[in-house]
């Protein structure tokens, strides 16, 4: 008996010893993480709705399995990352006519998989408070302006067609001169001149948070310096399809004009880092992400 009773003591020595072990190496055990199903990179400029749907995409591709890295550029690299295979995606392509040049220039490299947004306006932008609504109101009180259009980061489809139409004279707009910036230091002047109810004009778009935020007009452009209308498709890299399959599907068949991001651009605004707001809005939404998800996937 007393023999018994020692080797059950013992034993549960061990096994004590052997579970303190364990926990001590950061235990119990758990089963390893599951294995990544391989790289995506995804480019973006800094504009705002640019900012909030990449970083989303990048989430629900996390949450299917990815390893995702967000990455932004400017414009140009933007456009020449994706053609050169050295990043998968990009999701802000303003097209037909802010981005034609550069679509022109890599369209051969790139596919272009859908609107992710349709309804897309551009133009010259001033706050409510201003007493012009064209743009040929605005040149001709370019003075009261400094004669400055406050813009953003060079080779935007934007700037082109404002310097071109400075260039050219076109509704009076050669009095003025394109500031280059970018969209950050673009809304802060904006809402520092607001602030004192100051005249400003800049280089803007919808759709963009300071819409939401500010009492803001785009100035009646009749000389079609910017075009109609435009829609923001998605564009991947020539050969996604063939060597990731599944990013490609998602991308290429995610419905993006049934989402609003509205509450993204809130809180990145309200200084949110993109990724956390995201995150947030994809688990908000997960059921919805689920039911527009292509055969197959879940999140």
């Amino acid at each position: 008996m007393k023999r018994m009773l020692r080797f059950i003591l013992i034993s549960m020595l061990v096994s004590g010893i052997t579970a303190g072990m364990a926990f001590a190496n950061g235990s119990p055990e758990k089963s390893p993480a599951p294995k990544s199903k391989g790289n995506v990179e995804l480019v973006y400029v800094q504009w705002a709705r640019a900012v909030a749907i990449t970083n989303v995409a990048g989430v629900i591709l996390q949450d299917l399995g990815y390893t995702v890295k967000t990455n932004s550029v400017a414009n140009a690299a933007m456009w020449a990352s994706v053609a050169s295979g050295d990043a998968d995606a990009l999701l802000c392509a303003w097209l037909p006519n802010t981005h034609k040049e550069l679509y022109a220039k890599y369209r051969n490299d790139v596919v272009d998989v859908g609107h992710n947004y349709n309804g897309a306006k551009l133009g010259l932008v001033v706050p409510s408070y201003v007493p012009y609504n064209t743009i040929a109101e605005l040149s001709a009180h370019a003075a009261q302006f400094d004669n400055k259009i406050i813009g953003i980061d060079p080779g935007a489809g934007e700037m082109i067609e404002t310097e071109k139409a400075v260039k050219n004279n076109v509704e009076g707009l050669g009095k003025f001169k394109v500031v280059e910036g970018s969209g950050p230091a673009m809304t802060a002047a904006l809402g520092a001149a607001i602030k004192d109810k100051q005249p400003i004009v800049v280089t803007g778009w919808k759709p963009h948070w300071m819409f939401g935020r500010w009492d803001l007009k785009i100035l009646k452009d009749n000389a079609g310096i910017y075009g109609s209308a435009e829609h923001i498709d998605t564009i991947v890299t020539k050969d996604l399809q063939q060597k990731k399959p599944g990013v490609y599907k998602f991308l290429a068949n995610f419905d993006w004009t049934k989402f609003d991001l509205g509450s993204v651009l809130v809180a990145n605004k309200n200084g949110l880092d993109p990724h956390a707001s995201a995150e947030q809005f994809v688990n908000k939404n997960k059921a919805k992400i689920n039911s527009m998800l292509p055969a197959g996937m879940q999140i």
